[in-house]
Order: structure tokens, then sequence, then C-alpha cells
């Protein structure tokens, strides 16, 4: 195998803003559009996927706070957005009035500034006074503003921070606990905070009390306050890694007591409850399992669990959702969600019952609920080929239909089907196929999408942007739930981590082979597309596996995997993948490279890489480093570089429209041999020149999900009490 030698003659695309480097994108970005936005069908068709993303009848998903449903809205008129509130009474409504709360286009203008919302900590359980995240362009950095929800104005003088990779939340009207740069030695070797700090309002930051410090070589220190009437108190922590973490009470003297768990669980206290969530077997228990303790009984030293959930060889957890007096319970069998009712007694004891008006069939998801107050909750029903449908209910009574959003392609004569494909080492692999009947029309264009990394599930989805671009036209869609993801508990995750990547790759083989096997498609007529970890998947096939693919696409890859640990935030998944510096790593890392792979004897099929010049977390270099070794060893690539949008890809639904319009019609021209075919490349050399220490709040679908909207790496962090 020849490949790049350690002095890399690419170094100088990783000068993410050199005039060398946007020099070449630019003439990267001129070749893309000539041959793929070119295309006779590009220009209907971005205009048709604009459509799905600013259609006025989408479902607004709201999160509670106190009286008020919030939501942020993009569409053709407000292009960066609006930050809107309403009650439920109006919510009800066909079309309901909004408050307008923040105008991200106005703000954007008057500031000249790019601005993408990020979200907002709303302080609980006053609901007065909201912290804003507003990013540049699309970046994991964010400014910080504090946002008073009455006057719809940001505070004079109140809190507020310059850009910085920001941890925030409130302790009470005056102060808050933050994480942020403050200068040499306030960030980990990953880029995150490193210190938790009590900011009293009218202080500097600089002078703010210093309450927790991690260590460099920790991925991110973190500080939350549970602001639950009568259960107040705050929590402190250090991510060791992506996946290991320690958790503090902070006590009102400042001295810290650890929370006694595996460094490897996810652990948070709500109300009377310590609830935790196994990686690795404890107290009997097996990995993937949740347990409940009585927080005051496990700080004196009780270890006696609640089993709430046990997984077996089909089913793991998916999540949970707390309302005021139960738990929402949702676990996965086969990758089809299954939601439960738990409720705790008095004694300590729970009991158990199926959430009753549940479709059967269907893909479920929890998305909003009130946990102070109510039990009701709200859910998200649908499946491939069925819009969502959203259901208001309370736990104990019946629920009613809110929103119910519309078809958004033709589905007439498409069927659905789960299959199972064998892989190298036996494990069977499940799949999902979208499209027509193979068996009546023959093998067709068919793309196959996966991820398989820090344990993210890829679950039923209904995707109006592959509906319209991708199956009315007669291709065929492929999930393939493989081995790095979550779908079946932390096993499923852990047997593809550091030198068992390998695992991952073979699993997605095996669908691609299975897929011919079928009948489905044929090599030369399937394509494959992955972002992120995703694209490093993308990086293995077109490598270790071209023979099986007409086309690839990676979309903000992860592809140089012995300077990852080097680049923006990549020192934060050395769990995932291992340790570039560490001699016992290395070889492995070498070996899954994917830039280190490629040679000028292989047979590559054609392929498509993307990045954002704004990714601040997955470099761009990744990618225009391959595209320019594949140009030098007289490959087909093709390269395209969005000058905003961050990991995502795409700031904006203009962008999210192009971006998507050129992975379909790029996968279209290559599997079909319709359009234009991919400029072929000149045989030149170029010129070298984070754990989550409390409940995560559930998050709303994506009805209108892009191919650019992929599962990210970043670190989780403590949701506290946002919006």
């Amino acid at each position: 195998m020849r490949g790049v030698t350690d002095d890399d003659p690419y170094l100088w695309l990783e000068d993410i803003s050199g005039e060398p480097a946007l020099a070449w994108v630019a003439e990267r970005n001129a070749e893309t559009a000539r041959t793929v936005a070119g295309d006779a069908g590009f220009g209907a068709l971005k205009t048709r996927l604009r459509e799905v993303l600013d259609a006025s009848d989408r479902i607004p998903y709201t999160v509670r706070r106190g009286a008020y449903l919030y939501n942020f809205w993009r569409d053709a008129e407000h292009v960066r957005g609006v930050w809107r509130r309403t009650t439920l009474e109006r919510y009800r409504e066909e079309v309901p009035e909004w408050e307008i709360l923040l105008d991200v286009d106005a703000l954007a203008a008057a500031e000249g500034e790019k601005w993408v919302w990020d979200g907002a900590r709303v302080r609980r359980p006053e609901y007065d006074r909201a912290l804003v995240r507003l990013s540049r362009d699309g970046g994991d950095a964010v400014v910080v503003r504090e946002f008073d929800l009455g006057t719809r104005e940001f505070v004079d003088g109140g809190f507020r921070l310059p850009e910085a990779k920001t941890r925030i939340g409130w302790v009470d009207a005056d102060t808050v606990l933050v994480g942020t740069d403050l200068g040499p030695g306030s960030l980990t070797d990953s880029g995150y905070p490193r210190t938790v700090r009590r900011w009293r309002r009218g202080t500097p930051v600089e002078a703010a009390e210093l309450v927790f410090e991690g260590e460099r070589g920790d991925v991110a220190a973190w500080g939350y306050r549970d602001t639950t009437p009568g259960f107040e108190r705050e929590f402190v922590g250090r991510s060791l890694d992506f996946f290991r973490s320690e958790t503090y009470l902070l006590r009102p003297d400042g001295t810290r007591l650890r929370i006694d768990v595996p460094d490897d669980a996810v652990a948070y206290a709500h109300r009377r409850h310590l609830i935790v969530t196994l990686k690795s077997a404890w107290l009997g228990q097996p990995t993937g399992s949740l347990l409940a303790f009585d927080f005051d009984a496990f700080l004196a030293g009780d270890r006696t669990p609640q089993v709430l959930f046990t997984p077996d060889r089909r089913t793991a957890l998916a999540g949970h959702s707390w309302t005021r007096n139960h738990l929402i319970l949702e676990t996965m069998r086969d990758v089809s969600t299954r939601i439960e009712v738990l409720t705790p007694g008095a004694d300590g004891s729970w009991t158990r019952e199926p959430l009753v008006g549940v479709p059967e069939l269907s893909a479920v998801s929890v998305v909003d609920t009130d946990p102070d107050v109510s039990d009701e909750y709200v859910l998200d029903v649908s499946g491939f080929l069925q819009p969502s449908t959203l259901h208001l209910g309370r736990i104990g009574a019946g629920s009613e239909v809110l929103k119910q959003a519309p078809h958004r392609f033709d589905s007439a004569g498409l069927t659905v089907a789960q299959h199972f494909a064998t892989s190298r080492d036996g494990t069977r692999v499940p799949y999902f196929v979208i499209g027509p009947d193979r068996a009546a029309t023959g093998p067709g264009p068919t793309l196959l999408y996966g991820y398989g990394g820090f344990e993210v599930s890829l679950t039923p989805y209904y995707g109006a942007v592959t509906g319209r671009a991708w199956l009315e036209r007669g291709g065929t869609h492929v999930i393939a739930n493989i081995r790095g993801g979550g779908e079946y508990g932390p096993d499923w995750h852990q047997a593809a981590l550091g030198a068992e990547r390998p695992r991952a790759f073979e699993d997605f083989a095996a669908v691609a082979e299975d897929l011919v096997a079928r009948g489905i498609t044929t090599p030369a007529m399937l394509g494959a597309s992955g972002g992120s970890n995703g694209g490093l998947l993308m990086g293995a096939m077109l490598t270790r596996h071209p023979e099986l693919f007409g086309a690839i696409v990676a979309q903000v890859p992860l592809l140089d995997m012995t300077r990852f640990h080097k680049l923006l935030a990549g020192a934060s998944w050395i769990a995932e993948y291992g340790d570039p510096d560490d001699e016992a790593d290395r070889p492995h890392l070498r070996a899954i490279s994917p830039y280190h792979r490629l040679a000028a004897d292989r047979d590559y099929p054609p392929v498509l890489l993307m990045t954002s010049t704004r990714d601040d977390r997955v470099h761009p270099g990744h990618a225009r480093k391959t595209a320019a070794r594949l140009r030098e060893l007289g490959h087909r690539v093709l390269f395209h570089e969005n000058t905003g949008g961050g990991h995502a890809g795409a700031g904006d639904n203009e962008q999210a429209a192009h971006n998507s319009a050129l992975v379909y019609t790029y996968l279209w021209q290559q599997l079909t041999g319709a359009g234009q075919p991919a400029t072929e490349a000149p045989v030149v050399p170029e010129i070298p020149a984070p754990a989550v220490p409390e409940a995560p709040a559930p998050a709303a679908p994506v009805e209108a999900a892009t191919v650019t909207a992929t599962p990210s790496a970043a670190p989780a962090t403590p949701s506290g009490t946002g919006s």
C-alpha cells in the first residue's frame, strides 16, 4: 500500500483561512459548480428542496417554558430565523398567533454579522430572562447575551460573553455558572472550558469565583444548578474523555461530594431520585441497564437499585423523559420504538404500564414534557412514508392531535422493509430499505447511508428532502444500523471502538453486498453517503471496498486519523478512535486512516467531498487534503466547501437546499449515467505548501431532514434549563 509519508505535502491546506488554501478551495468549488450545479435539473431540484425546508405548513416543534411554548422558525421570509412563543390554546389553532422575541435576520443586518441561532437557556422557574447563544456563520463557538423576555430586548449591562465554546447556566437572577475562554490555561486540549466559575452580575467574568477546575487533558469541565422547586442543588464535573466523567454534588460551603458511580455511567438527580444509565456492568446489573436510587440514601452509602430497564439481545434503551409524577421510558427492539410509563411509589417501588394511544408500527419519540408542573407529554409519530403527527397527551388520560404534517413527496408504489445482513464475524446487522418493489422493477439506483459511531442510533424518520430528491425519481434509500451506533445499546457501540473500528466498516460492506444479493441494486448503481464520523465510514468504503460502490459522498468527513487529535475539537474523540500519540494505538489508526490508504493503483469509484470553512469541530483540512491527494493520484473526485454553516454544513435553508441538491444530483449522475460525468482530475501533483451529567432534554425531530444533518461528534454537555 503506497500512501502519503509522515511529511504530509498537503499540510498547507489545514490553514483554514490562508490565501493559498482558499484559492485552491475556490478552484475546486468552481469545478463542482460546473459539473454538478450546472446539470440541467439542478436548479429545479434545489427549488423543490427549498420549498420543503421553507414550507409554512411544517410542524413548528416547541418546548414548554412556563405558560408559553417556544419555537425557533426559518422560512423564505426569515432566512436566519425568528425565536418566538405562543400559548397552548393558540398553538392548537391551524395558524397560531406568535409573539416574536428575536428576529435573527434583523439582528444580523443591524450588526453586520452572519448570526446563526444556537439556542437559549431560559431562567427557571421564573421564565423571565434567557441566555441567548449566537454563532457566527454556524460554528460551534458562540457569543452569549442576556435577553429580557418581557421587553424582548437584550439586557443593557447584562451577562455577555465574546465568542468561545462557552458553557453557561443560571443559578439565580444575578448569578450564573460559566466556563469559557479566559485566556491561557482556561481551556482543555480539546478546546472546551477547563474551569467552572460563579459569575455575579455587574462583575467582570475574569474575577468570577473559581468553583471547579478540570485537567488540561480532560474534554471539558461543567457545572449546573438544579432549580427544581424544593430540590435546589448544584453539581460540577469533568468529562475525562468523550464517554467517561466524574460528577460532584457542590455543597453550600463549597466542598464537593463525588457521585460514586462508574465513570462511564450517565448519572443525574431528579427530585428524590438518582438515575443511572450503565455503560458497563455494575452492582450485578448488565451494560445498558437503567437504575434508580434514593438520592439521599445513595449519598449515605446505600447501593440498592430499583431496576427500571434491563436490555436483552434485541432490545436497548432509547431514552427517557420525566413528567411531574412519571418517567416515560423509550426502548428499541430491532430499531423499533416502544414506550412505557413508569411510576415511583412512596415506598421506593416502581410500577409500569404501556403508554396509552401509541400507534403500532410507527416511529415514536417524546419531544416535550413539563416535569415541574404536569403529566402532559408531546409525542411525534411518523414513519419513512408517514409524515409526522404531533400528539398532546396526559398520562392516565387520552391524547389529541395537535399538528399533522402533509405529505411532501409522492409515495405511491413505495414500500418499507427491514432486512438483516451477516457481517464478516457472523453478526446480524439490521437495515431499512425504502423504495419501489425491486422484485417487480429489477435492480435500480440505491443510496446507502450510515454513521456507526459515538453510540448514535439511526431510527426511522420521514425524510421529505430524500423523498423529493431520490425516492420520487425511482431511487431506493437504505439506512444501515451498523456497530458503533447505539441501536442495540452500549455493547453495540463498544464493539467498534478503537482498534475494533473495522467492524463498523465490515457491517456496512455486508449491507452493500446483501443489497446486491437481494437484487435491489448492483455495485454500479449503489451509492453511499455519510457525514462527520460517517465521513470516516465513507473514506473506509472508498479505500477498503471500492468494488462495492458506483459513487461515494462524504460530508464534513474525518479522514486523517493520524492528525485528527491536533485539529480543532479532535482531541475529544480519542476515546472513540484511539490516541495517535500512543504507540499502542498508532498502528490501527494508520490502518483505518483513509487519507493514508489512498493509492494510485486502486480503482476507486468517483467521490464527492463536502465540508465547511466555518466547521470548528471537524477541520475542513480532512476533506481538502484528501481531495488534493486523490487529484494527485489521478482519481475522480469533486470537492465543495461551503464558506459558512459550521459542522452542520449549512447555516440557513438556502445553503441546506444547495448542499442537498449537490449530493443528490451528483449521485444520480454517477449511478444512472444521467447528466454530466464527473470531471477527470489531471494527473498533476498539487503544489505542496462530550458524559451528560443529567437527563438530556428530548430533541424535536426534523421533519424535512437534509443530507447534511448528520449526527455530530461533539461532547455532550449539561442541558440545564434551555429552550
